[in-house]
This record gives structure tokens, sequence and C-alpha cells, in this order.
């Protein structure tokens, strides 16, 4: 699948908004993102430029991201679970803000909570903790 410029910049800067939700940015949130700002095809002072300022920037809005295909919307979601999961501690906040993601992309929200289920069942980040869903792209 191609993935276009406004769905890549849709897609860092929800996870972006992710790691913020509860005001604390984790070095492993913080690792995980720089991975998939790269695999995106962003400038690493981009990227580390936009982690720094995150939780001054008064002037980023927190709307859920729109995605142009469903399909790219649960990559995200998988994503994200990944990253909220990161710093083993998966804030009730950021649990939520996905929900909104689903339902703003016509979702049911029950995919968040398998998801999530799946992951901590499978201990998915003991297994394989460098895969992300976005490389599937």
């Amino acid at each position: 699948m191609n993935i276009s410029w406004k769905d890549k910049s849709l897609y860092f800067k929800g996870l972006l908004l992710l790691i913020g939700k509860d005001f604390v940015i984790s070095e492993e949130e913080r690792k995980l993102l720089q991975d998939i700002g790269k695999a995106l095809g962003f400038e690493q002072k981009f990227i580390d430029s936009s982690i720094d300022n995150l939780l001054e920037n008064k002037y980023i809005t927190d709307e859920p991201p729109i995605f142009s295909d469903k399909e790219i919307a649960k990559i995200f979601i998988k994503d994200g679970i990944r990253l909220a999961i990161s710093d083993k501690n998966m804030h009730p906040f950021e649990i939520e803000w996905l929900q909104n993601v689903a339902r703003s992309n016509n979702l049911d929200t029950n995919f968040v909570n398998d998801q999530i289920d799946f992951y901590l069942k499978n201990q998915y980040l003991k297994e394989d903790q460098d895969k992300l869903e976005l490389h599937n792209l």
C-alpha cells in the first residue's frame, strides 16, 4: 500500500499526540517515535524538535487523525498500542484517544480493545520488540 504524505503527516502527528496523553514522554516512547518518523521519511531534526516541544506546544490541535483508508487507520491503531505500551504503562487517556481515532475512522472501538488484548496476551513486546505495523505498508 502506498501511503500519501498527508497520511504520513497524520500518522506521525497522531502518534505524537498519543505519547503526550499521559504528560510524560518516556525514553522508550521517544525512541520508538523516532523510528516511526524515520520510517515515514521525516528528517531527524524535525522528529526530535516535534517530540521535544510537544508538551509545551499550545497550538497543536488534539483532533484524532482521519486517514484516507481504513487499513491505514488500523495499522495506526496497532502501532499506537505498541507505542503506548512501550513504557510498560498504558494510560487510560491513551486508550480513550485510540478509541476516538477508531470512531473517527469508522472503526468499531472493540478493534482497539481486541488489539490491546492481543498484544498483552501474546507478550508482543517481549517476542518482537522492533516490529512495527508501519513497516508492512
